[in-house]
């Protein structure tokens, strides 16, 4: 388990929302002093496709999730307090099956 951050200090929020899939996933950016970006997101019941041109490092809050990689059929689940790390110029299936799965996802 790693230790996710609570909040996050002088950094940039933008109000405006990231919004996918009907409003089902739901972020918004964050732009650290250093000038790393992350979305802090909610991810409703169901199966959602993403695609990654960098990678990222997803940390999840609160729920929970399962993912599978494009071109893989193994499913991997990750509750609250998981983190796991996606590869650029992919893509990814993620479910959130019991109630609203939270996260952080900062591009590295």
């Amino acid at each position: 388990m790693s230790t996710i951050p609570t909040e996050f200090a002088n950094a940039t929020a933008h109000t405006k929302a990231n919004i996918y899939f009907d409003g089902r996933v739901m972020s918004h950016t964050l732009i650290e002093a250093q000038g790393v970006r992350k979305t802090l997101g909610l991810i409703q019941p169901g199966t959602y496709h993403f695609g990654t041109d960098a990678p990222e490092h997803m940390e999840i809050v609160a729920g929970a999730c399962t993912v599978v990689l494009d071109g893989e059929t193994k499913e991997t689940n990750y509750n609250a307090g998981q983190v796991f790390d996606l590869p650029g110029n992919s893509g990814f299936n993620i479910t959130s099956t019991d109630g609203v799965c939270e996260y952080i996802c900062t591009f590295l």
